[in-house]
């Protein structure tokens, strides 16, 4: 009798939460955006862009608000969290291991890295690894190219002819957008979802692992009109930059490209314009986005599949007078993390954790062991309580420069020795470095040290 008690109380509670009485984990689904940064979405406290896929999925899933990249541009980052590793190519890759599990991988669009515009234009597979996927499936597009209206916003051009346009390797190129009329069909990320889509319905029935790689919103900013017609330059106020922002900022950490440098600063308007075309492709990514997760729920596969969703870094546009990314502030390293993981509560974790946990992460959910190539840490503990931690602080890398973010501080350390400091409590915008101010040198000793412990322990384990 008691026995059947419990199976009476176990079928009401199941009945009222499905999700943590789910089938086990059999499928990873795995979403890469392309240099979107954590605060352009409406799950991270954006109140302008629109991200309704996104902001639904982090409703059901775990919000990392603390997810940081181990790299600060494409292909080092892509390289590090497909391999579980802060630097290089050591052990089995993710979708080879999977494969070697019994798993079918396939990866479409850009996983590893693939430069944007020029492999997108070509259809080719950039510095793809083969050994990753049982099949693997491109993306093309015109990119900048696109009949419509085009814009270089750095040298106020605004043109709807074909002939010199800024596009590959050119070095204007990241301040193109184009919007056009059209229904987006023609563009790489509707080409990803719909590809994503065919998988899914053949091979549903065997365990899988699914990476897609979305290319918006990384430059050149196109999509059909009415995404951009939802950024009225009316909506966009400019990011907020004080007097002298400048002024405690160790040289190696002024980003190469500024407003100032490029020459969009005489054009404020166009400023604006720049976060309103990355808003929109931002928008139209979250669609293509919806169409993939509307699929796995019609298809029955959201109780056996894991959706992890992330980019590979973030991206500057104008804060400090900065643009672009491979520059170790807030902006570049913090990246959108959401882990909806059947059997796992939604929630929210300000816990730091970082890119390359994904790989022990969903070896986990999987119940497979992890191979010892892996550096990183298993979060699942963190999607059973998210006041749970597993480290002390997250560690981004760029040439030689180190940031180490823990959850009130943010040091950055640069090759010669200088250093920032922020208090991320007060002062999110890292407007007021504190690295040689008396009062936080304590502070400052105490997190030198711990990133120092935390290189010299991933130089070890490289050798």
């Amino acid at each position: 009798m008691i026995r059947l008690a419990r199976l009476c109380l176990l079928s009401v509670f199941c009945s009222s939460a499905p999700n943590l009485c789910a089938a086990q984990i059999k499928n990873v689904l795995f979403i890469v955006s392309d240099d979107l940064k954590a605060s352009a979405l409406g799950c991270y406290g954006n109140q302008i862009c629109e991200t309704p896929h996104l902001d639904a999925l982090a409703k059901r899933g775990m919000v990392f608000n603390r997810a940081y990249c181990q790299a600060t541009w494409c292909a080092p980052s892509r390289t590090s969290f497909m391999h579980g590793r802060y630097q290089g190519q050591a052990g089995e890759n993710l979708g080879e291991y999977l494969r070697s599990q019994g798993l079918y991988s396939a990866r479409v669009g850009k996983i590893y890295h693939m430069r944007v515009p020029g492999d997108i234009i070509a259809g080719t597979h950039g510095l793809d690894i083969a050994s990753s996927w049982d099949e693997r499936f491109n993306t093309k597009g015109l990119e900048a190219h696109t009949p419509g209206n085009y814009a270089c916003l750095n040298l106020n051009i605004f043109t709807d002819e074909l002939p010199n346009r800024q596009s590959t390797q050119m070095p204007h190129r990241m301040f193109v957008s184009v919007d056009y009329e059209g229904d987006g069909s023609d563009q790489p990320d509707s080409q990803a979802a719909e590809k994503t889509i065919d998988l899914l319905r053949k091979h549903k029935e065997k365990p899988f692992f699914i990476a897609t790689g979305f290319v918006r919103p990384h430059y050149p900013n196109v999509a059909p009109r009415k995404f951009f017609e939802k950024y009225p330059l009316s909506k966009i106020p400019l990011p907020h930059v004080p007097e002298g922002d400048l002024a405690d900022i160790p040289k190696m950490g002024i980003s190469k490209t500024t407003s100032q440098k490029s020459g969009i600063a005489k054009w404020p308007d166009n400023i604006k314009r720049m976060w309103a075309a990355y808003y929109a492709t931002v928008t139209y990514m979250d669609e293509q986005l919806g169409k993939i997760l509307n699929e796995l729920d019609r298809l029955k596969l959201t109780d056996s599949t894991a959706v992890i969703f992330i980019s590979d870094h973030g991206y500057h546009l104008g804060e400090h007078h900065f643009w672009q990314k491979s520059n170790l502030h807030e902006e570049i390293t913090r990246v959108p993390m959401i882990i909806s993981a059947p059997g796992f509560a939604p929630g929210r974790s300000e816990a730091c954790v970082e890119l390359l946990d994904l790989y022990p992460t969903i070896c986990s959910l999987l119940k497979l062991s992890t191979p010892k190539s892996a550096q990183g840490k298993d979060l699942t503990a963190l999607l059973k309580n998210p006041s749970h931690r597993v480290r002390k602080g997250a560690l981004t890398i760029f040439q030689n420069h180190y940031a180490y973010r823990s959850e009130q501080w943010a040091y950055l350390l640069y090759r010669n020795g200088e250093e920032e400091l922020y208090d991320m409590e007060n002062d999110p915008g890292q407007f007021t470095n504190l690295a040689s101010q008396e009062a936080f040198q304590e502070t400052k000793g105490t997190l030198r040290s711990l990133l120092k412990k935390r290189i010299k322990t991933i130089q070890e384990n490289s050798q």
